[in-house]
């Protein structure tokens, strides 16, 4: 069981990966903002995974975990990036900020337990 945090626009979605991640055993918390993120990382050491959706080109995912991995932040703390499979610059630039793992929008569907619990340490 992996303790994770998701980051996720679209919140149909955020109910799929959540209900997908709980029936395989691991701690979901979906924030919706990324304030709350922080504020969650802060207080709480557990997390072993954090989701982020790089789909919504308004917000600055990457900026966020690159600016958290330069403060400490994610000590231990495995990063998941999703992206849509058409836009090859956003998990170019994923890539490059030190995301542990990117993957299209369309994998993390089928494969998100899977893909978390590789993360965590667990296959």
């Amino acid at each position: 069981m992996a303790s994770v945090v998701a980051l996720i626009a679209d919140l149909m979605f955020a109910s799929r990966i959540k209900s997908m991640l709980a029936n395989a055993g691991d701690d979901v918390t979906l924030l919706a903002d990324e304030a709350r993120v922080r504020a969650h990382l802060a207080r709480d050491s557990a997390t072993a995974v954090l989701i982020v959706d790089l789909t919504d080109a308004a917000l600055e995912r990457i900026a966020l975990v690159e600016a958290l991995r330069g403060e400490g932040k994610l000590a231990g703390v495995r990063t998941l990036g999703f992206f849509s499979h058409v836009d090859a610059d956003t998990r170019r630039q994923a890539t490059a900020a030190g995301f542990d793992l990117v993957v299209a929008r369309s994998r993390m569907a089928r494969e998100g337990a899977q893909l978390v619990h590789s993360l965590a340490g667990g296959d």
